[in-house]
């Protein structure tokens, strides 16, 4: 009996341990659950004959070994800097590996005995990257085969709040890990291509620099850059176009309000805040606000953010407590986004009923004969609830789908991939949209095109 076994069971595999439990049923392979923590696990399948839950701490190197020699392929759900001694340990007993995360150069740096050896090492196989991978691949190639050439490509993702259980001033709540959220744009300039020209938005900048998209049925969007678009232009074969760009997408508004935390320094992750266990919102907030003798911290802000009392940021700020001194955030030895991450947390995690939303928009900008077409390309995802998000979907389906056509050969190509080749989208992509993963196109009329600056300008 061939088996699959999972290593890391948080809060965004819930569609994944589903979705794989009902194909060991049917498909009769052995499914092994493993992490520290199952409860997630526990509450959406039972064990038995096709299903085993294991308590496993990644750093209990033997029992980790034991478990993936006696695997077929193995499945890490856990944070990416643990996946190196997953792929080591795959890799010495020859298994199948397939991850949600970025191919890090250590990981690509395997490639040669991963092909040596037969296997399949799948990464980027989730959300973003993932379905941004296999959908923009998808259309990219049926333009190029129209022998059409790319002249722009746009793509972007957002994890927010749906609108049925959007009950904040900025729209948004936790669809992934806080962390992330907190420390979004840090650790490098943002870098893409636009009308033939190489910009650079450095991190304090990045959320003053956003693009503003309409979504049919959902309204309008804004969306910053990714840290570093330009390393896919290669990878989607598009070398010679003008326009390559990849951003994140939240409500507009959200940016605007964000960058003020930016701008305080309170996304900061790089030092310790003396006595954090002992700051309430308002010392944290006046941490780092100028000293006055006279003025309130409330006049402090609105002076250093340069904004009114009737300004919709105010109330955002307001709506998130900053200014109450009542109780402690609690957290010692902390840094200033571990503080903010707190505060955040207690206001922006979903209710147990709330539903989330993914939203991707693709923009396919090209020539055709010498005239200018676009196609807009977008994808729409609401949840079920707090344990079945559409982030969890969206993520966990791909990985899942991914692993059953490795396991059974039907995706057999050896080497350290991401999903960006027609035998590996096209299988993909058509299950999830059994899956209501589907993206809706249309053709975009081109009012003016100026090769400078881009389409419809």
């Amino acid at each position: 009996m061939k088996t699959i076994l999972q290593i890391g069971a948080g809060k965004s595999t819930s569609y994944l341990i589903k979705y794989l439990a009902e194909q060991a049923q049917t498909k009769g392979f052995r499914y092994i659950i493993a992490d520290m923590n199952l409860s997630l696990a526990r509450q959406i399948v039972p064990e038995n004959d096709h299903i085993t839950l294991i308590n496993l701490n990644i750093f209990e190197e033997e029992k980790r070994k034991n478990l993936i020699r006696k695997s077929d392929l193995v499945i890490s759900m856990l944070p990416a800097r643990f996946h190196q001694a997953v792929a080591k340990d795959a890799l010495t007993y020859g298994k199948h590996l397939v991850t949600a995360s970025y191919i890090s150069k250590e990981m690509k740096a395997m490639e040669h005995e991963v092909i040596e050896k037969g296997l399949v090492f799948m990464n980027e196989i989730g959300l973003d990257p993932g379905i941004d991978h296999m959908s923009a691949m998808k259309t990219i190639n049926e333009i190029k085969e129209k022998k059409a050439t790319m002249l722009l490509f746009e793509s972007f993702t957002g994890g927010l709040v749906a609108p049925e259980s959007d009950d904040n001033l900025w729209h948004y709540k936790f669809t992934w890990n806080p962390r992330n959220v907190v420390l979004a744009g840090q650790g490098g300039t943002a870098k893409f291509l636009q009308a033939g020209t190489y910009k650079y938005i450095p991190y304090h900048k990045l959320f003053t620099r956003t693009e503003f998209l309409e979504i049919e049925d959902y309204g309008f969007f804004e969306a910053y850059p990714n840290r570093d678009s330009l390393k896919y232009q290669s990878v989607y074969g598009l070398e010679n176009i003008r326009t390559f760009f990849r951003g994140t997408i939240r409500r507009v508004g959200f940016s605007r309000a964000w960058n003020i935390f930016v701008q305080l320094g309170m996304t900061d992750d790089s030092y310790i805040m003396e006595n954090s266990e002992n700051m309430t919102r308002r010392d944290f907030l006046n941490a780092f606000l100028p000293y006055s003798p006279y003025d309130s911290v409330e006049t402090k802000f609105r002076l250093h953010a340069g904004i009114e009392q009737n300004d919709d940021v105010w109330f955002k700020f307001q709506e998130l407590e900053l200014f109450d001194n009542s109780k402690k955030i609690g957290l010692k030895d902390a840094t200033p986004a571990q503080m903010l991450q707190k505060i955040l947390e207690e206001k922006w995690t979903l209710k147990p009923e709330d539903k989330d939303m993914i939203v991707m928009y693709h923009k396919f900008g090209y020539d055709l004969n010498g005239e200018k077409k676009q196609i807009d390309s977008h994808l729409v995802v609401i949840g079920e609830d707090q344990i079945f998000t559409a982030m969890a979907k969206t993520v966990g389906l791909p990985v899942g789908i991914a692993a059953i056509k490795i396991l059974f050969g039907e995706i057999h190509r050896p080497g350290v991939h991401l999903p960006v080749e027609k035998e590996i989208y096209e299988p993909v992509l058509k299950e999830l949209a059994q899956y209501g993963i589907i993206f809706k196109e249309k053709e975009v009329p081109i009012k003016c095109y100026n090769p400078d600056y881009g389409l419809n300008t």
